[in-house]
């Protein structure tokens, strides 16, 4: 039965109080599933659809949920109903919802597990946020590179139904030193009585326990993986990052890089739990820098007043006039800033873009040109319709190349290339519009600039 019918057969029993349709319902639904069903209900209801199911797959459901309604419902939960599920959890969701605990709730949680998962749980929950370190599990298959395959294969059947993955199997010597990787599929059709070291692929491509997620990200991706072995200082292998976990990090820093393309700072949680104070805490710098900006788009008009009192018509085309460059500009800066974000453009590219950027923006600022000049003739004469069409023209090619070179100086500067935000593009490209055309215009009419 697809989602949608378990949905709308859920919803229903739901209505009807119906309990015994609530359980086989739920039963017949991926966790997945069920977390997407619950993502926007009451916490009380979340609580008692979850308890529906046995406590491995309620485990399983509760990882789905988003960040804001884990911290809800851990809030609810008794220490030992929430260390009863955190035993039950992945080993690198469980870090992620201990760091989320009070440092007293930690305390608590951390005397009910045993030894070794405590140590684990101390050591993922260490790592810093934003590393390989943070988003890894340490539930991996790892054997010995000196084992014959039967005793390999031995360790997988013992080992294998805690671990994330089996699909690769990674070798590692007596130091826990990660030396080599074989699939599962090799392992099974070797003799058994070959050394997993003579079978064992070297070539490894692995991340460090401080690189950046994103990195991370992108290796999966180029690479094709289903995990990426992770790396301490000392090569000593200790979790893997896997798929799965990969795009939840690529979903993330898109949500942060479309944060920064509109001038809002990273929030620390769900936009669903942040507090009144830390939206307009992320809002408020770049809004408030926007505003001088801004006060060049003002100058450069008071500057042409007296342009503008003797042909109070040109006032009409203005904003379309400097919009159309902010748009053009808004539109050339993200593409710059995602074919960076992607690898598909490099620094030293600047020069055959600027180009290729250039002789667009001729063509958009010309059809624009054409466009405009018909409602200019009609509404204000030949004159002014001149005046507007070859502002348009060069308004579009400077906007354009402003939100084309603004990325590369950004990251020329060391400073991330998304902060060329479409507000920032938009301001600058404002004031710069304003001058062009009350320039041309005072150039064509005749008019004096003071």
């Amino acid at each position: 039965m697809s989602y949608a019918i378990l949905a709308a057969s859920l919803r229903s029993a739901m209505q009807r109080n119906d309990q015994e349709a609530i359980e086989r319902l739920i039963a017949e639904m991926q966790p997945a599933d069920l977390a997407e069903f619950v993502q926007h209900e009451h916490t009380d209801t979340v609580l008692s659809l979850l308890q529906h199911l046995p406590l491995d797959q309620r485990a399983v459901a509760f990882g789905y949920l988003s960040v804001a309604l884990q911290e809800e419902i851990a809030a609810t939960l008794t220490d030992s109903k929430l260390a009863e599920l955190l035993q039950h959890m992945n080993a690198d969701e469980r870090a992620d919802l201990f760091k989320l605990l009070d440092d007293d709730r930690q305390q608590a949680l951390l005397r009910t597990l045993a030894k070794e998962e405590r140590e684990d749980l101390r050591r993922l929950a260490s790592y810093e946020e934003g590393t390989a370190g943070a988003v890894m599990t340490s539930d991996y298959m790892a054997v010995p590179v000196g084992i014959p395959v039967a005793e390999a294969l031995n360790q997988v059947r013992t080992k294998g139904p805690d671990a994330e993955t089996i699909y690769q199997i990674y070798c590692v010597d007596e130091d826990e030193r990660l030396i080599g990787t074989i699939s599962l599929r090799e392992l099974i059709l070797a003799a058994p009585d070959a050394l997993v070291r003579d079978l064992i692929t070297e070539e490894i491509v692995w991340a460090n326990v401080e690189t950046p997620q994103e990195e991370v990200a992108k290796l999966i991706a180029r690479y094709d993986l289903l995990a990426l072995p992770v790396i301490n200082g000392g090569e000593r292998l200790v979790g893997i990052v896997t798929y799965d976990d990969a795009m939840d990090v690529a979903e993330e820093e898109a949500t942060e890089d479309m944060h920064k393309g509109m001038s809002i700072g990273k929030l620390g949680g769900s936009l669903r739990t942040a507090s009144l104070f830390e939206l307009y805490r992320k809002r408020v710098v770049w809004l408030v820098l926007l505003v001088f900006a801004n006060i060049f788009s003002g100058a450069g008009i008071a500057y042409f007043e007296e342009t503008i009192e003797a042909y109070i018509a040109l006032v009409f085309f203005l904003p379309l006039l400097v919009d159309s460059g902010g748009n053009a500009g808004s539109q050339a800066a993200t593409l710059m800033v995602r074919g960076m974000a992607t690898g598909d453009v490099r620094t030293r590219d600047w020069a055959k873009l600027l180009g290729r950027e250039v002789a667009v923006a001729i063509g958009l600022g010309l059809t624009m040109a054409l466009a405009v000049s018909v409602v200019g003739i009609f509404r204000a004469g030949t004159e002014i319709a001149m005046v507007v069409a070859m502002s348009m023209v060069l308004i579009v090619i400077m906007g354009s190349l402003i939100g084309m070179l603004l990325p590369f100086l950004l990251q020329r500067l060391r400073f991330d290339p998304a902060t060329a935000s479409a507000p920032l593009v938009t301001s600058i490209a404002d004031g710069v519009g304003v001058l062009i055309y009350f320039a041309i215009a005072t150039a064509v009419l005749g008019l004096p600039t003071i």
